[in-house]
């Protein structure tokens, strides 16, 4: 997956960075993800940053944040973005940070494009300091492994592959002429839970977003995503 979301690194920029390409990052899933974040604390290390965005907006949000990516391509580009926070080339399982150097991990949309994503949560876990917290968020492994049978709000959503076994998932995305293309792969929500547990991290917060208000205001077809869950968002915590 890492190789996959280099060759697709200058797509992203363009969805990521255009107002509009992402609307359910911008009126649902990150609306949601800032209210499951605790208040600034120490450090904050925004892990597999991609191009940046998120760093940029935890830097606003009064976070000391310093991104880490495994693309060479998305690096290159959180560095040059003007005003960009810290960001450094590192793979999620190995990263260049002593134990307990932050208080916040945040693992926005990336845990399902790791392949090791145990071992991205275990090193999220080291770096994390006693109380230090991990929020995560993905799409909800319900999305993952079925789609709608129509774009109307009464649409019924089947599953059509299997949900509790993980297979490679790739989606894709067009805008604007531009199609990106999603490697992930789909995971069930005990696989993650799991892996928070085999790290020592204790869950203390679950949010299954469904479309915002905002969302279905702009498009009525967002609707169907009121049924089903768009996002899982995860927080977690180190005990002391």
């Amino acid at each position: 997956m890492r190789q996959g979301w280099e060759a697709e690194a200058q797509n992203w920029l363009i969805f990521a960075r255009t107002p509009g390409y992402d609307s359910s990052h911008e009126k649902t899933n990150l609306p949601v993800l800032r209210d499951l974040l605790p208040r600034p604390g120490r450090r904050t290390l925004d892990l597999a940053c991609g191009e940046g965005r998120l760093s940029r907006i935890l830097a606003t949000l009064g976070h000391d944040v310093v991104g880490a990516d495994a693309s060479p391509t998305m690096v290159r580009a959180a560095a040059t973005h003007p005003g960009a926070p810290p960001v450094v080339l590192a793979d999620a399982t190995g990263l260049p940070f002593a134990g307990a150097s932050f208080d916040l991990v945040v693992a926005y949309m990336c845990l399902h494009d790791i392949d090791d994503m145990p071992g991205a949560v275990r090193e999220a876990a080291r770096v994390l300091e006693p109380a230090g917290r991990l929020c995560a968020a993905i799409p909800h492994p319900l999305n993952t492994a079925g789609s709608f049978q129509g774009k109307d709000a009464g649409a019924p959503f089947v599953i059509t592959g299997s949900y509790l076994d993980a297979a490679p998932l790739q989606t894709q995305a067009s805008r604007g002429g531009v199609v990106l293309t999603f490697h992930s792969e789909h995971r069930p929500v005990e696989a993650y839970v799991n892996a928070l547990a085999a790290a020592g991290l204790l869950t203390e917060a679950i949010r299954e977003v469904r479309a915002s208000g905002l969302a279905v205001s702009s498009d009525p077809g967002e609707r169907r995503w009121q049924r089903i869950p768009m996002f899982l968002h995860l927080r977690a915590i180190k005990p002391k």
